[in-house]
Protein backbone atom coordinates (compact mmCIF):
# COMPACT_ATOMS: atom_id res chain seq x y z
CA UNK A 1 0.00 0.00 0.00
CA UNK A 2 3.07 2.39 0.78
CA UNK A 3 4.83 1.00 -2.18
CA UNK A 4 1.35 2.29 -4.49
CA UNK A 5 1.53 5.97 -2.62
CA UNK A 6 5.12 6.14 -3.19
CA UNK A 7 4.20 5.36 -6.88
CA UNK A 8 1.38 8.01 -7.01
CA UNK A 9 3.53 11.04 -5.55
CA UNK A 10 6.86 9.86 -7.84
CA UNK A 11 3.71 10.06 -11.00
CA UNK A 12 2.58 13.44 -9.68
CA UNK A 13 5.99 15.16 -8.90
CA UNK A 14 6.94 14.41 -13.05
CA UNK A 15 3.37 15.71 -14.53
CA UNK A 16 4.04 18.87 -12.20
CA UNK A 17 7.58 19.34 -13.99
CA UNK A 18 6.30 18.75 -17.52
CA UNK A 19 3.86 21.01 -17.29
CA UNK A 20 6.10 23.34 -16.08
CA UNK A 21 7.91 23.27 -19.23
CA UNK A 22 5.38 23.01 -21.35
CA UNK A 23 4.12 26.70 -19.54
CA UNK A 24 7.53 28.06 -19.62
CA UNK A 25 7.42 26.69 -23.64
CA UNK A 26 5.02 28.91 -24.03
CA UNK A 27 5.22 31.88 -21.57
CA UNK A 28 8.81 32.50 -23.58
CA UNK A 29 7.45 32.41 -27.29
CA UNK A 30 4.75 34.99 -25.83
CA UNK A 31 7.34 37.20 -24.09
CA UNK A 32 9.62 37.01 -27.88
CA UNK A 33 6.10 38.03 -29.95
CA UNK A 34 5.57 41.04 -27.58
CA UNK A 35 9.27 41.76 -27.34
CA UNK A 36 9.46 41.85 -31.48
CA UNK A 37 6.33 44.17 -31.21
CA UNK A 38 8.03 46.53 -29.08
CA UNK A 39 11.63 46.64 -30.78
CA UNK A 40 9.87 47.31 -33.84
CA UNK A 41 7.72 50.15 -32.43
CA UNK A 42 10.94 51.53 -30.49
CA UNK A 43 12.35 51.38 -33.83
CA UNK A 44 9.85 53.22 -35.72
CA UNK A 45 9.69 56.28 -33.14
CA UNK A 46 13.79 56.51 -33.04
CA UNK A 47 13.35 56.56 -36.94
CA UNK A 48 10.89 59.57 -36.97
CA UNK A 49 12.53 61.39 -33.94
CA UNK A 50 16.04 61.24 -35.70
CA UNK A 51 15.06 60.70 -39.74
CA UNK A 52 14.34 63.21 -42.38
CA UNK A 53 10.63 63.83 -40.74
CA UNK A 54 12.09 65.63 -37.43
CA UNK A 55 15.45 67.52 -39.04
CA UNK A 56 15.12 66.95 -43.34
CA UNK A 57 18.34 66.23 -43.17
CA UNK A 58 17.85 62.87 -44.38
CA UNK A 59 16.11 61.28 -48.09
CA UNK A 60 14.07 58.77 -47.94
CA UNK A 61 16.84 56.37 -49.24
CA UNK A 62 19.50 57.12 -46.28
CA UNK A 63 16.32 57.55 -44.05
CA UNK A 64 15.72 53.25 -45.54
CA UNK A 65 19.02 52.18 -44.81
CA UNK A 66 19.41 53.57 -41.30
CA UNK A 67 16.06 51.78 -40.61
CA UNK A 68 17.08 48.71 -42.03
CA UNK A 69 20.38 48.66 -39.93
CA UNK A 70 18.38 49.33 -36.99
CA UNK A 71 16.34 46.08 -37.65
CA UNK A 72 19.22 44.10 -38.43
CA UNK A 73 20.48 44.92 -35.07
CA UNK A 74 17.57 44.55 -33.25
CA UNK A 75 16.67 41.25 -34.82
CA UNK A 76 20.05 39.58 -34.05
CA UNK A 77 19.69 40.18 -30.08
CA UNK A 78 16.60 39.31 -29.86
CA UNK A 79 17.07 36.03 -31.99
CA UNK A 80 19.90 34.88 -29.76
CA UNK A 81 17.72 35.57 -27.08
CA UNK A 82 15.33 33.27 -28.20
CA UNK A 83 17.66 30.54 -28.76
CA UNK A 84 19.08 30.79 -25.61
CA UNK A 85 15.85 30.69 -24.33
CA UNK A 86 15.46 27.13 -26.53
CA UNK A 87 18.46 25.80 -25.52
CA UNK A 88 17.90 25.98 -21.55
CA UNK A 89 14.21 24.66 -21.96
CA UNK A 90 16.08 21.81 -23.63
CA UNK A 91 18.26 21.61 -20.41
CA UNK A 92 15.49 21.80 -17.97
CA UNK A 93 13.71 18.92 -19.89
CA UNK A 94 17.12 16.91 -19.47
CA UNK A 95 16.78 17.65 -15.90
CA UNK A 96 13.00 16.72 -15.54
CA UNK A 97 13.91 13.02 -16.56
CA UNK A 98 16.76 12.65 -14.20
CA UNK A 99 16.79 14.52 -11.09
CA UNK A 100 13.68 13.79 -8.84
CA UNK A 101 13.71 16.79 -7.00
CA UNK A 102 11.19 19.51 -7.67
CA UNK A 103 12.14 22.54 -10.30
CA UNK A 104 10.59 25.62 -11.04
CA UNK A 105 10.51 27.00 -14.45
CA UNK A 106 11.75 29.99 -15.58
CA UNK A 107 9.13 32.11 -16.81
CA UNK A 108 11.36 35.08 -18.48
CA UNK A 109 14.32 34.38 -20.71
CA UNK A 110 17.59 34.94 -19.17
CA UNK A 111 20.00 38.14 -20.63
CA UNK A 112 22.83 35.87 -21.70
CA UNK A 113 23.10 35.72 -25.70
CA UNK A 114 24.58 32.83 -27.35
CA UNK A 115 26.76 33.50 -30.42
CA UNK A 116 24.62 32.83 -33.69
CA UNK A 117 26.41 32.20 -37.14
CA UNK A 118 25.09 35.17 -39.66
CA UNK A 119 24.45 32.36 -42.12
CA UNK A 120 21.81 30.94 -40.13
CA UNK A 121 19.94 34.43 -39.53
CA UNK A 122 17.20 34.47 -42.35
CA UNK A 123 15.65 38.28 -41.96
CA UNK A 124 12.98 39.35 -44.45
CA UNK A 125 12.90 43.07 -44.29
CA UNK A 126 10.91 43.64 -47.15
CA UNK A 127 7.78 41.81 -45.56
CA UNK A 128 8.24 43.83 -42.15
CA UNK A 129 8.32 47.49 -43.77
CA UNK A 130 6.54 48.87 -46.89
CA UNK A 131 6.47 51.83 -48.80
CA UNK A 132 4.31 53.98 -50.47
CA UNK A 133 3.90 53.76 -54.19
CA UNK A 134 3.54 57.79 -54.21
CA UNK A 135 6.74 58.24 -52.06
CA UNK A 136 9.36 60.62 -53.78
CA UNK A 137 12.65 59.32 -55.23
CA UNK A 138 15.70 61.18 -55.71
CA UNK A 139 16.81 61.44 -59.37
CA UNK A 140 19.77 59.12 -59.09
CA UNK A 141 17.42 56.54 -57.91
CA UNK A 142 15.12 57.14 -60.84
CA UNK A 143 17.88 56.46 -63.35
CA UNK A 144 19.15 53.87 -61.90
CA UNK A 145 15.74 51.58 -62.71
CA UNK A 146 15.86 48.82 -65.11
CA UNK A 147 13.57 49.30 -67.94
CA UNK A 148 12.88 46.72 -70.38
CA UNK A 149 14.09 48.09 -73.78
CA UNK A 150 11.74 45.75 -75.65
CA UNK A 151 8.37 44.46 -74.22
CA UNK A 152 8.07 40.59 -73.52
CA UNK A 153 4.38 40.86 -75.29
CA UNK A 154 2.25 43.57 -76.46
CA UNK A 155 -1.24 44.37 -78.46
CA UNK A 156 0.72 46.44 -81.62
CA UNK A 157 3.99 46.50 -83.42
CA UNK A 158 4.08 49.86 -82.80
CA UNK A 159 6.43 49.33 -79.93
CA UNK A 160 8.79 46.71 -81.96
CA UNK A 161 9.38 49.40 -85.00
CA UNK A 162 12.81 51.02 -83.26
CA UNK A 163 14.28 47.87 -82.04
CA UNK A 164 13.54 45.81 -85.19
CA UNK A 165 15.15 46.24 -88.23
CA UNK A 166 12.75 43.96 -90.25
CA UNK A 167 9.85 46.34 -89.16
CA UNK A 168 11.82 49.88 -89.86
CA UNK A 169 12.50 48.68 -93.69
CA UNK A 170 8.98 47.51 -93.93
CA UNK A 171 7.66 50.95 -92.58
CA UNK A 172 9.89 52.48 -95.23
CA UNK A 173 8.47 50.63 -97.67
CA UNK A 174 5.12 51.79 -96.99
CA UNK A 175 3.88 47.97 -95.56
CA UNK A 176 0.76 48.96 -93.27
CA UNK A 177 1.67 47.36 -89.84
CA UNK A 178 -1.63 48.14 -88.23
CA UNK A 179 -3.28 46.04 -91.20
CA UNK A 180 -1.01 42.96 -90.53
CA UNK A 181 -0.94 42.61 -86.09
CA UNK A 182 -4.52 42.48 -86.74
CA UNK A 183 -3.96 39.08 -88.40
CA UNK A 184 -3.19 36.01 -86.00
CA UNK A 185 0.90 35.14 -85.64
CA UNK A 186 1.76 37.65 -88.65
CA UNK A 187 3.06 39.92 -85.72
CA UNK A 188 5.76 37.30 -84.20
CA UNK A 189 6.05 35.57 -87.81
CA UNK A 190 7.62 39.00 -88.96
CA UNK A 191 9.28 39.64 -85.71
CA UNK A 192 11.33 36.27 -85.82
CA UNK A 193 12.67 37.89 -89.48
CA UNK A 194 15.97 38.53 -90.58
CA UNK A 195 15.28 41.44 -93.29
CA UNK A 196 18.42 40.54 -94.79
CA UNK A 197 18.12 36.79 -95.04
CA UNK A 198 14.36 36.26 -95.62
CA UNK A 199 12.56 39.82 -97.00
CA UNK A 200 15.17 41.23 -99.14
CA UNK A 201 15.19 38.07 -101.45
CA UNK A 202 12.08 37.97 -101.81
CA UNK A 203 11.56 41.67 -102.92
CA UNK A 204 14.34 41.00 -105.12
CA UNK A 205 12.24 38.19 -106.85
CA UNK A 206 9.19 40.22 -107.22
CA UNK A 207 11.81 43.12 -108.81
CA UNK A 208 12.73 40.70 -111.03
CA UNK A 209 9.79 39.69 -112.65
CA UNK A 210 8.19 42.79 -113.30
CA UNK A 211 6.60 44.17 -110.34
CA UNK A 212 6.62 47.87 -109.91
CA UNK A 213 7.90 49.22 -106.18
CA UNK A 214 4.76 51.34 -105.51
CA UNK A 215 3.10 47.70 -106.00
CA UNK A 216 5.55 45.99 -103.57
CA UNK A 217 3.65 47.52 -99.65
CA UNK A 218 0.37 47.07 -101.30
CA UNK A 219 1.77 42.85 -102.10
CA UNK A 220 3.19 42.85 -98.93
CA UNK A 221 0.54 43.80 -96.36
CA UNK A 222 -1.98 41.64 -98.27
CA UNK A 223 0.17 38.81 -98.08
CA UNK A 224 3.02 39.04 -95.41
CA UNK A 225 3.18 34.99 -95.91
CA UNK A 226 5.10 35.74 -99.29
CA UNK A 227 8.15 36.51 -96.79
CA UNK A 228 8.22 32.80 -95.87
CA UNK A 229 8.06 31.44 -99.38
CA UNK A 230 10.61 29.04 -100.84
CA UNK A 231 12.22 31.07 -103.66
CA UNK A 232 12.52 28.20 -105.84
CA UNK A 233 8.79 27.51 -105.31
CA UNK A 234 7.95 31.32 -106.42
CA UNK A 235 10.25 30.73 -109.60
CA UNK A 236 8.32 27.59 -110.60
CA UNK A 237 5.27 29.12 -110.51
CA UNK A 238 6.05 31.73 -112.41
CA UNK A 239 7.51 29.42 -115.05
CA UNK A 240 4.22 27.70 -115.13
CA UNK A 241 2.04 31.05 -116.02
CA UNK A 242 4.79 32.03 -118.84
CA UNK A 243 4.72 28.58 -120.36
CA UNK A 244 0.39 29.01 -120.46
CA UNK A 245 1.71 31.75 -122.87
CA UNK A 246 1.50 35.13 -120.40
CA UNK A 247 3.74 37.54 -121.09
CA UNK A 248 6.14 39.03 -118.55
CA UNK A 249 3.86 42.11 -117.76
CA UNK A 250 0.82 40.12 -117.50
CA UNK A 251 2.51 37.81 -114.97
CA UNK A 252 3.62 40.79 -113.02
CA UNK A 253 -0.06 42.95 -113.24
CA UNK A 254 -1.35 39.53 -112.01
CA UNK A 255 0.72 39.35 -108.79
CA UNK A 256 0.22 42.97 -107.91
CA UNK A 257 -3.85 42.50 -108.09
CA UNK A 258 -3.73 39.18 -106.40
CA UNK A 259 -0.99 38.82 -104.00
CA UNK A 260 -1.85 35.34 -103.06
CA UNK A 261 -1.59 34.14 -106.13
CA UNK A 262 2.63 32.89 -106.19
CA UNK A 263 1.13 30.85 -102.85
CA UNK A 264 -0.81 28.44 -104.50
CA UNK A 265 0.78 25.25 -106.13
CA UNK A 266 1.51 24.83 -109.66
CA UNK A 267 -1.22 21.89 -109.72
CA UNK A 268 -3.90 24.05 -108.01
CA UNK A 269 -3.11 26.84 -110.42
CA UNK A 270 -3.57 24.25 -113.88
CA UNK A 271 -7.05 22.88 -112.14
CA UNK A 272 -8.18 26.52 -112.02
CA UNK A 273 -7.30 26.85 -115.72
CA UNK A 274 -8.49 23.72 -116.62
CA UNK A 275 -12.23 24.37 -114.58
CA UNK A 276 -12.83 28.06 -116.38
CA UNK A 277 -11.73 26.55 -120.05
CA UNK A 278 -14.24 23.57 -119.56
CA UNK A 279 -16.95 25.13 -117.84
CA UNK A 280 -17.58 28.41 -120.11
CA UNK A 281 -16.21 26.47 -122.99
CA UNK A 282 -13.64 28.81 -123.69
CA UNK A 283 -10.43 28.80 -125.86
CA UNK A 284 -7.21 29.31 -124.28
CA UNK A 285 -6.87 32.73 -125.51
CA UNK A 286 -9.78 33.67 -123.63
CA UNK A 287 -9.17 31.73 -120.67
CA UNK A 288 -5.95 33.56 -120.37
CA UNK A 289 -8.15 37.00 -121.08
CA UNK A 290 -10.46 36.12 -118.59
CA UNK A 291 -7.92 35.45 -115.87
CA UNK A 292 -5.37 38.11 -116.27
CA UNK A 293 -8.40 40.64 -115.80
CA UNK A 294 -9.94 38.74 -112.66
CA UNK A 295 -6.38 36.86 -111.50
CA UNK A 296 -8.30 36.10 -108.02
CA UNK A 297 -10.45 33.35 -110.11
CA UNK A 298 -7.72 31.29 -109.39
CA UNK A 299 -6.68 32.21 -105.98
CA UNK A 300 -10.51 31.79 -104.20
CA UNK A 301 -12.58 28.93 -103.57
CA UNK A 302 -14.67 27.09 -106.86
CA UNK A 303 -18.06 27.29 -104.43
CA UNK A 304 -18.94 30.65 -104.91
CA UNK A 305 -18.42 30.71 -109.47
CA UNK A 306 -20.50 27.60 -109.73
CA UNK A 307 -23.35 28.86 -107.68
CA UNK A 308 -23.12 32.55 -109.58
CA UNK A 309 -23.09 29.86 -112.60
CA UNK A 310 -26.01 28.40 -111.82
CA UNK A 311 -28.25 31.40 -110.72
CA UNK A 312 -28.21 32.86 -113.74
CA UNK A 313 -28.96 30.06 -115.74
CA UNK A 314 -31.78 28.66 -113.60
CA UNK A 315 -32.82 31.96 -111.82
CA UNK A 316 -32.34 34.88 -114.63
CA UNK A 317 -32.87 32.41 -117.31
CA UNK A 318 -29.50 32.67 -119.48
CA UNK A 319 -28.50 30.13 -121.60
CA UNK A 320 -24.55 28.92 -121.52
CA UNK A 321 -23.47 30.72 -124.25
CA UNK A 322 -25.35 33.98 -123.09
CA UNK A 323 -23.77 33.48 -119.85
CA UNK A 324 -20.30 32.91 -121.61
CA UNK A 325 -20.72 36.34 -123.51
CA UNK A 326 -21.62 38.09 -119.98
CA UNK A 327 -18.64 36.53 -118.28
CA UNK A 328 -16.40 37.41 -121.12
CA UNK A 329 -17.52 40.79 -120.78
CA UNK A 330 -17.58 41.20 -117.13
CA UNK A 331 -15.32 38.69 -115.49
CA UNK A 332 -16.94 39.84 -111.85
CA UNK A 333 -19.78 38.34 -112.63
CA UNK A 334 -18.57 34.98 -111.42
CA UNK A 335 -17.40 36.34 -108.36
CA UNK A 336 -20.35 38.91 -107.51
CA UNK A 337 -22.58 38.33 -104.68
CA UNK A 338 -25.62 36.26 -105.87
CA UNK A 339 -27.51 38.65 -104.17
CA UNK A 340 -27.02 41.39 -105.92
CA UNK A 341 -26.87 39.98 -109.33
CA UNK A 342 -30.93 38.75 -108.98
CA UNK A 343 -31.67 42.15 -107.21
CA UNK A 344 -30.29 44.10 -110.42
CA UNK A 345 -31.79 41.77 -112.77
CA UNK A 346 -35.02 41.87 -111.54
CA UNK A 347 -34.94 45.64 -111.63
CA UNK A 348 -33.69 45.87 -114.85
CA UNK A 349 -35.52 43.20 -116.39
CA UNK A 350 -39.02 43.79 -114.55
CA UNK A 351 -39.54 46.98 -113.55
CA UNK A 352 -37.52 48.75 -116.38
CA UNK A 353 -38.79 45.92 -118.93
CA UNK A 354 -35.86 45.45 -120.42
CA UNK A 355 -35.20 42.34 -122.56
CA UNK A 356 -32.54 39.63 -122.47
CA UNK A 357 -31.11 40.29 -125.27
CA UNK A 358 -30.44 44.38 -124.17
CA UNK A 359 -28.92 42.64 -120.80
CA UNK A 360 -26.71 40.41 -122.62
CA UNK A 361 -25.67 43.20 -125.04
CA UNK A 362 -25.11 45.65 -122.29
CA UNK A 363 -24.00 43.28 -119.02
CA UNK A 364 -22.25 46.18 -117.57
CA UNK A 365 -25.42 46.68 -116.00
CA UNK A 366 -24.00 43.58 -113.49
CA UNK A 367 -20.89 45.91 -112.72
CA UNK A 368 -22.81 48.56 -110.91
CA UNK A 369 -24.39 49.62 -107.68
CA UNK A 370 -28.44 49.04 -107.69
CA UNK A 371 -29.09 52.38 -105.62
CA UNK A 372 -27.59 54.21 -108.64
CA UNK A 373 -29.77 51.96 -111.36
CA UNK A 374 -32.95 52.68 -109.37
CA UNK A 375 -32.19 56.74 -108.56
CA UNK A 376 -31.36 57.28 -112.30
CA UNK A 377 -34.27 55.66 -113.32
CA UNK A 378 -36.68 57.16 -111.39
CA UNK A 379 -35.27 60.60 -112.60
CA UNK A 380 -35.73 59.87 -116.46
CA UNK A 381 -39.17 58.00 -115.67
CA UNK A 382 -40.27 61.61 -113.47
CA UNK A 383 -38.94 63.53 -116.85
CA UNK A 384 -40.66 60.93 -118.81
CA UNK A 385 -37.33 60.12 -120.54
CA UNK A 386 -37.04 56.35 -119.45
CA UNK A 387 -36.69 55.06 -122.80
CA UNK A 388 -35.04 51.71 -123.13
CA UNK A 389 -36.61 50.40 -126.71
CA UNK A 390 -33.43 50.79 -129.19
CA UNK A 391 -36.48 51.04 -131.86
CA UNK A 392 -37.93 54.40 -129.76
CA UNK A 393 -36.68 58.14 -129.86
CA UNK A 394 -34.89 59.21 -126.99
CA UNK A 395 -33.72 55.83 -126.28
CA UNK A 396 -31.12 55.34 -124.07
CA UNK A 397 -28.58 52.57 -123.66
CA UNK A 398 -28.02 50.77 -120.46
CA UNK A 399 -24.54 51.17 -120.81
CA UNK A 400 -24.50 54.94 -120.78
CA UNK A 401 -27.20 54.86 -117.94
CA UNK A 402 -24.85 52.96 -115.68
CA UNK A 403 -21.60 54.03 -116.19
CA UNK A 404 -21.95 58.08 -117.03
CA UNK A 405 -21.03 60.27 -114.40
CA UNK A 406 -23.71 62.39 -112.77
CA UNK A 407 -23.39 65.76 -114.37
CA UNK A 408 -22.79 64.35 -117.60
CA UNK A 409 -25.99 62.04 -117.31
CA UNK A 410 -28.16 65.10 -116.21
CA UNK A 411 -26.61 67.31 -119.39
CA UNK A 412 -26.62 64.81 -121.77
CA UNK A 413 -29.69 61.73 -120.87
CA UNK A 414 -31.62 63.89 -118.54
CA UNK A 415 -31.73 66.88 -119.97
CA UNK A 416 -31.50 68.63 -116.45
CA UNK A 417 -29.75 69.78 -113.59
CA UNK A 418 -26.85 68.15 -111.62
CA UNK A 419 -28.66 70.42 -108.48
CA UNK A 420 -32.26 69.27 -109.72
CA UNK A 421 -30.72 65.46 -109.36
CA UNK A 422 -29.25 66.64 -106.31
CA UNK A 423 -33.10 68.07 -104.79
CA UNK A 424 -35.13 64.60 -106.42
CA UNK A 425 -32.98 62.63 -104.43
CA UNK A 426 -33.47 63.71 -101.35
CA UNK A 427 -37.39 63.18 -102.10
CA UNK A 428 -36.48 58.84 -102.25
Amino acid sequence: MSFRITMSSTCAQLCLRRIGVLCSKTSTRLHYVQSQHRIIRTASSALVNRGSFTNGSLTATQTRQRFKQQMCYLNDDSTAKYLTTEAKEHKYEGLAKTDSSEYSPALLPTTNTLPVPENEICLDLDCEVSFSALEEISDEEAVSILVPSIPPDSFTLRDYVDKSETLTKLVQLGVSLWKLEQRPYVGTMLLKMDFSRDVEPRLMFLKQIGVEDSCLSHIITHNPFILNMDLEDLQTRVNYLRSKKFDAETVAAMVSKAPYLLNFSVMRLDNRLGFYQRQLKLSPTKTRNIVSRLPRLLCGSLEPVKENLKVCRLELGFREDEIKDIVIAVPKVLTANKKKLTQIFDYVHNTMKVPHLLIIKFPQVFNTKFLRIKERHLFLEYLGKAQYDPTQPSYIALDRLVSLPDETFCTDLALATLEDFNLFQKTL
